[in-house]
């Protein structure tokens, strides 16, 4: 059972109880992410995501690690384009030890300067990695293509640059702004009750005073561009995509049987095309992401250079033939119980439970059932996935990014046509 509590200075708390298991997973979710930042201090909610880690006025960074691992816990966080999450998972009797550590790395984290000085290195080998991992890099340039100069077209990761100029007095100033008690929601699922986890939080959470700014988002102006990166790699990686749908869009349950459909598994069209029948890749898929105003969806593909003019022509081909001759029913049927069978196999993890509660809340104002997605999965028709490649599809809207050796361009036109 679901069930929700807002404390009077406008903190969230969302429950699950899951009597069944000797688990519980907390995670507070804050609505603080690099599109909060500006150019200047790109990276700096994803290095505050490290700092949380470096020490409290009771807690040496080894403490820190140490507390869970000592009770067979686990402590992480991530940080994305328009929110942060630290969480923990442990066993249900270790529940108030995560509680307690969660609320001291996030409410008196001290940012000591040796500190920071110290994590800037990490970020940069990080940033370093990152560079080294073309197959992960080209998303990044997919979306800055698509949303150049817009902050959702910004890496979360930052630059080098930007990374070694930032210092303690910048991180109280972006979590001063931005770390305010109507933007956090903390989520929990498990061996709980409700009203104890509502006891148990108020006092963490319940006195953190109202402060902050409103922030006003402006959507991102999407471009049809083509992106060629030069880099000396012995494979293509290649994302072909269009300007996606925002988060809360009425047809963002057809997006995702769209998606599964042409490259969501292993039995999706360009799977199958591409890789089982033709053997011109090992790693071919499509995904979207969705923000508050703003979506991006795209095909990934790695690839030999030989290859490239044969796979671009095949993912044009698949875009023409979802536009003019749409899906087949028995398609959308096995696309639809492959998407309810994701939902409810996710619902055996506490902390997917959690993520779902967190992610729900803060970014819907509302928890989004899995019984209610299943529902709006099962009314997607074949026509509404049909106006929706129609919509998405269009020449206008299709971008293009590789990493890799040298390419003409003009190849990519076959799959702009």
């Amino acid at each position: 059972m679901q069930k929700k509590e807002t404390l009077p200075n406008g903190v969230r708390i969302v429950t699950e109880e899951i009597p069944h298991v000797r688990s519980v997973s907390i995670g507070i979710w804050v609505g603080a992410g690099s599109r909060d930042e500006n150019e200047a201090n790109n990276g700096i909610a994803h290095f505050i995501e490290h700092m949380m880690f470096k020490g409290t006025a009771r807690r040496t960074p080894k403490e820190i690690a140490e507390t869970l691992d000592a009770v067979g816990g686990q402590l992480n966080a991530f940080t994305s384009k328009e929110y942060t999450c630290y969480y923990a998972k442990v066993l249900d009797e270790y529940l108030d030890t995560a509680i307690d550590l969660l609320g001291d790395m996030f409410f008196n984290s001290l940012f000591l300067e040796q500190e920071v000085e110290k994590e800037k290195n990490v970020i940069i080998e990080e940033i370093k990695m990152y560079e080294d991992a073309p197959d992960e890099l080209v998303h990044d340039i997919f979306a800055s293509t698509m949303w150049r100069g817009h902050a959702l077209g910004r890496p979360i990761i930052g630059t080098e640059q930007i990374i070694r100029g930032l210092t303690p007095d910048d991180i109280r100033d972006f979590i001063n702004r931005f770390y305010t008690p109507d933007s956090l929601v903390v989520a929990v699922a498990g061996n709980i009750k409700h009203q104890d986890i509502v006891n148990k939080l108020r006092p963490v959470f319940g006195t953190v005073p109202k402060h902050g700014e409103k922030r006003n988002y402006t959507a991102p102006e999407s471009h049809c561009l083509v992106h060629v990166k030069r880099k000396d790699t012995e494979q293509i990686h290649l994302c072909i995509g269009a300007p996606g749908l925002s988060m809360d869009d009425r047809d963002i349950y057809v997006l995702h049987v769209l998606n599964t459909i042409l490259g969501g598994g292993i039995s999706s069209r360009l799977f199958q095309e591409i890789r089982e029948e033709r053997g011109l890749a090992y790693s071919v898929f499509t995904y979207h992401n969705s923000y508050r105003d703003a979506g991006l969806f795209s095909i990934y593909a790695g690839l030999s250079r030989n290859n490239l003019n044969q796979v671009i022509s095949l993912v044009g081909k698949e875009l023409r033939d979802l536009r003019v001759n749409g899906i087949t029913k028995a398609e959308l049927s096995r696309a639809k119980e492959q998407l309810k069978g994701s939902l409810f196999l996710g619902l055996e993890n506490v902390s997917n439970r959690m993520s779902r509660l967190g992610k729900s809340e803060l970014c819907l104002n509302r928890v989004v059932t899995v019984e209610e997605a299943v529902e709006r999965i099962k009314n997607v028709t074949v026509e509404d996935v049909v106006d929706l490649s129609r919509k998405l599809f269009k020449k206008e809207n299709i971008v293009v990014t590789s990493i890799g050796p040298e390419v003409d361009e003009k190849q990519f036109e076959v799959v702009i046509d």
